[in-house]
């Protein structure tokens, strides 16, 4: 059946180097797992120089897509399956899916919490640094379909953590990675969506920022604001010469606010492990 890929789900991202202007970049993708009703895609980034030759890997990326009719857009259609080199592979795959599946779960269920503007916030406080931004979505910002890239949000959520970094820094500022960005819903031509960050945790050098889209689909079908994409950001403060410095400790003042600092700090130390464990097994090897 004709269909179109919906983006459902990026995972955690990493940001390795950065590229510079003048420099080319080199996107590659292969899909590497399919699911009855999604494809895993891997994605990779290079980037070369094109004066010198050198080429470095600058980003490394997984997408999970679902089939969407043609016909009617709310109806997901099966995937054929991919041949795999080796068992082991679809396995590996197989559990990364149900990895990602429970993730998606446990996020939607914590997607109710809505950002109230905070009047004289003391600096280095949760309200003060926190941001929204809202956006119509134009032609330019759809597919075909009718409905918003995944690209175009995740641009605008990325622009609204950099507000938020920034405002509590007071520096320079740099996206350091992203973690997993779930699309729950999709976000219809002529919507309006409002996109709100605020700041979670902070470590010595690096702050976590929760960032959600809300839709206001008023053309057309008229129907009530609902949570279309949520995720969290990772940033670290740079000097002008482009060395990381310290980051001002976030300062929590309601219960709400200290448990998701304490959440944020637990995603820190998992991610701090897990690539401890990466660097420990690639010396091994």
């Amino acid at each position: 059946e004709p269909c179109v890929a919906a983006l459902a789900r990026v995972e955690r991202t990493d940001f390795l180097s950065p590229v510079c202007i003048g420099e080319v970049a080199h996107v590659s993708a292969e899909i590497t797992y399919t699911s009855k009703h999604s494809v895993e895609v891997q994605v990779n980034v290079l980037s070369e120089n094109i004066l010198t030759g050198a080429k470095k890997v600058t980003n490394k990326a997984t997408l999970w897509y679902v089939p969407l009719s043609l016909k009617n857009v709310n109806k997901v259609v099966e995937v054929p399956p991919i041949q795999y080199a080796r068992k082991e592979q679809e396995d590996e795959g197989r559990k990364r899916y149900e990895e990602q599946k429970l993730d998606r779960l446990e996020t939607k269920q914590r997607n109710g919490d809505v950002i109230f503007p905070v009047i004289n916030p003391e600096p280095h406080t949760v309200g003060y640094s926190q941001s929204s931004l809202i956006h119509l979505l134009g032609p330019s910002d759809c597919t075909l379909l009718g409905f918003v890239h995944g690209g175009v949000t995740m641009k605008l959520m990325d622009e609204v953590a950099g507000i938020v970094a920034a405002r509590h820094c007071k520096t320079n500022i740099v996206t350091a990675s992203v973690d997993a960005i779930n699309f729950h819903e999709k976000i219809k031509k002529g919507s309006v969506i409002t996109i709100s960050g605020r700041m979670t945790f902070t470590s010595n050098k690096s702050m976590e920022i929760e960032v959600f889209v809300d839709a206001d689909p008023f053309v057309d079908e008229p129907q009530e604001r609902y949570r279309a994409v949520s995720a969290f950001f990772t940033y670290v403060s740079l000097s002008k010469e482009g060395k990381p410095l310290p980051v001002p400790q976030l300062l929590t003042e309601t219960e709400d606010e200290k448990r998701r600092f304490e959440e944020g700090k637990g995603r820190y130390l998992q991610t701090k492990a897990k690539r401890q464990a990466q660097m420990q097994q690639a010396a091994q090897q």
